[in-house]
């Protein structure tokens, strides 16, 4: 079987946080969807989990609490985007579907053009595209190091 990732997001309103995933065009997923939660299969190895905040706190460990639009970040999830142009288009698609712009576009070195995004309850995705040749020149510059 092949590995997968689940990440879990607290969300206050689970209804709201699932248009904004389907909005950005990925898939809910009914056989692990009910009121308290939203599976969203983003790819065939990622589904993000949107779990209602009590539901989410559930799988703490005692006094683990969930912070929602705190500016504090934990953690941010990074996808790749297939050209600059998907990246572009992810952020119109967060902003229509009620979310915002947490970094603006641009291209933040060579050959690699992002930008962030964050959704209704502040979890941010970083959206990231990077060319052949920067994919080729930062794995040259690492093996340099290693």
């Amino acid at each position: 079987m092949a590995r997968m990732i689940f990440p879990n997001l607290p969300v206050s309103d689970v209804g709201k946080a699932t248009a904004f995933y389907t909005g950005l065009g990925f898939a809910k997923d009914p056989r692990f969807s009910n009121e308290q939660c939203s599976a969203i299969t983003v790819a065939d190895n990622i589904t993000v989990m949107l779990l209602e905040k009590g539901m989410y706190e559930g799988f703490l460990g005692e006094g683990g609490t969930a912070h929602l639009n705190s500016s504090a970040k934990e953690v941010l999830n990074c996808l790749s985007c297939d050209s600059r142009e998907e990246v572009d288009d992810l952020v119109a698609r967060a902003e229509a579907a009620g979310g915002s712009v947490y970094l603006p576009p641009q291209e933040q070195m060579p050959g690699m053009y992002g930008a962030s995004i964050a959704d209704p309850d502040g979890h941010v995705w970083e959206l990231l595209w990077m060319s052949p040749e920067a994919v080729e020149a930062v794995g040259e510059q690492n093996a340099g190091q290693a």
